[in-house]
């Protein structure tokens, strides 16, 4: 069995290395062909078996959509012994987000936070109560809130408003909008700036830029940028690269030791 640091997300240790779900819910974030693919390649089999290997390797934590797909491989999982806990991404498809992170709080998740493009939205439209509303409501379930985003001031105008998160998911690479699937490299060295603003810890996520990034320069970029208290989410596709886990593992051990 490997062995992971960790960081406090608010009384709840958490490896610094988190195991993303895009992967397992079709999301290549590249072309519509991977996507299909990834949703192929990966049964609820697949999934249970991906998570154990990442367990094995010292990952405690997975990060996932709340709908039926992942909740029910969830239960499936925890019920044949599964440990990794669980932070539940709201998905933007459902009515409503509360409701969405009720049935997730219900499924089993310890975590929880507003999806990225819907947070991303919301700051650019002023809709801050909202954003509080859901954070508020997400903590009176009993889960630690999170806001995840892909724009700076996405995190930057949370954490100025107090709208009490918990914690932020950072994504490294500004997507969305006019710009759509579009990635720049002065884009992370900006989230970078912005999360040393924080008053919370961070989960860095699209370390790799979905794949297009050398894994070695990745995280040694990511480890050397974020805090101590930070970590980062990312999915494997063992299809291609059938020991991503263990490599990803020993990638963060590499780059936090000392």
């Amino acid at each position: 069995m490997g062995t992971l640091p960790t960081i406090d997300l608010a009384g709840v240790a958490v490896s610094r290395l988190i195991v993303g779900g895009n992967p397992f819910s079709g999301g290549s974030h590249q072309t519509a062909e991977l996507s299909r693919e990834m949703r192929d390649y990966y049964t609820v089999a697949r999934i249970k078996a991906t998570l154990r290997e990442c367990e094995a390797e010292g990952v405690n934590t997975f990060l996932g959509r709340a709908d039926n797909h992942i909740q029910r491989m969830l239960i499936e999982y925890w019920a044949e012994g599964g440990t990794l806990q669980w932070i539940a991404q709201t998905c933007p498809e459902r009515a409503s987000a509360c409701d969405n992170l009720r049935q997730a709080a219900a499924t089993g998740a310890r975590l929880g936070y507003l999806h990225g493009g819907h947070a991303d939205r919301l700051v650019e439209a002023g809709g801050f109560d909202a954003i509080r509303e859901v954070l508020d409501f997400g903590r009176e379930l009993g889960l630690i809130m999170g806001v995840a985003g892909h724009a700076p001031l996405t995190h930057e105008a949370v954490a100025e408003r107090e709208l009490g998160a918990q914690f932020h998911c950072c994504s490294f690479y500004h997507l969305g909008g006019t710009r759509g699937e579009t990635y720049l490299p002065e884009d992370r060295d900006r989230m970078m700036r912005t999360i040393r603003q924080l008053p919370t810890p961070v989960i860095g996520y699209k370390i790799m830029a979905a794949g297009r990034n050398d894994p070695e320069e990745a995280f040694a970029y990511a480890f050397a940028h974020l805090r101590p208290t930070d970590a980062v989410c990312v999915g494997v596709f063992p299809k291609h690269r059938p020991h991503e886990s263990r490599q990803n593992a020993e990638l963060t051990r590499r780059h936090t030791e000392g």
